[in-house]
């Protein structure tokens, strides 16, 4: 009886051992393949620059720290529900680098829209081709020591008039001029955050005045263990006229081939005034780097 109590003990003893083994060495191969990864974009070419987690639906104009030569396709399709009518936006956006540190945008986003059963009559606005979107940032700031990274930039869109207005002539709705401020922050090798902020300056034709609206968008995210799946939360701010809304965004990344990656959004409006839940999707290519 005492021999099988002792070999009891002595077997829970072994298997607590080999799972405290296996659960280390999991932990230390993760660790490894993080290490890698972060060597792999941080360390292993000039000039610096740090792993960053990028937000999926407000997205940066390209990498922090760039280096010259990354390029990147981007295609990305969303459903909002806007109450009396559903909207659904497309974009085909390109982002280069031409130097170290700059990161230059072309963009074309088109919403069209169609009934939904709260529709009324009059309330479904024309399809439209949104803007034609050129961007900028500049990094000028790249710690790999603090892992952080600071960004100025710049967005102007030629506002174009609904498709319906195309054959008049007069195709040119306004201007809208957006810089930005960039700070992002790498804690360890996992956790990210991200702030996003300037003004949204809307001028339209034959109209003297400007509208302005100021945008804060935070961002928190975790990168998975040895990977740049990532997931995270996106907290898309705006005052406008005096009045403050937020649309929260969960958000997941996910890695389908070494240079093809798929972003899934949810939106969540904390007013919901004007409109519901929202689902957004964004297909990332990224052309392999030479440089």
């Amino acid at each position: 009886m005492k021999c099988s109590v002792l070999t009891f003990v002595l077997l829970l003893i072994a298997s607590f051992s080999f799972a405290q083994t296996t659960s280390d060495t999991l932990v230390n191969e993760n660790q490894v393949l993080d290490s890698l990864y972060i060597l792999e974009v941080q360390d292993k070419r000039e000039p610096d620059k740090v792993l960053h987690a990028e937000p999926l639906y407000i997205d940066l104009i390209r990498d922090l720290g760039a280096r010259k030569g990354e390029a990147e396709w981007n295609v990305g399709m969303g459903l909002t529900d806007r109450l009396n009518y559903d909207s659904y936006g497309i974009l085909v956006e390109y982002e280069f680098a031409p130097i170290n540190r700059l990161g230059v945008e072309f963009e074309v986003p088109v919403t069209l829209y169609s009934s939904n059963s709260r529709s009324r009559n009059g309330a479904l606005p024309s399809n439209r081709i949104e803007s034609f979107k050129s961007a900028f940032q500049w990094s000028f700031l790249v710690s790999e020591h603090f892992k952080t990274t600071l960004a100025l930039g710049g967005i102007y869109e030629l506002e174009l008039v609904d498709l319906k207005k195309l054959e008049r002539g007069n195709i040119l709705k306004g201007h809208i001029y957006n810089p930005f401020f960039i700070a992002a922050k790498r804690w360890g090798n996992n956790f990210h955050t991200l702030l996003y902020t300037g003004p949204r300056i809307e001028h339209l034709r034959n109209q003297s005045r400007m509208h302005t609206a100021f945008q804060i968008n935070s961002n928190f995210h975790y990168m998975l263990p040895g990977t740049r799946n990532f997931i995270g939360i996106e907290l898309n701010k705006e005052i406008s006229h005096g009045t403050f809304d937020m649309v929260i965004r969960p958000q997941m990344r996910l890695g389908i081939a070494e240079n093809f990656l798929i972003g899934i959004v949810t939106g969540i409006p904390v007013n919901r005034n004007n409109e519901r839940l929202s689902s957004f999707v964004r297909l990332i290519y990224e052309p392999r780097h030479r440089g």
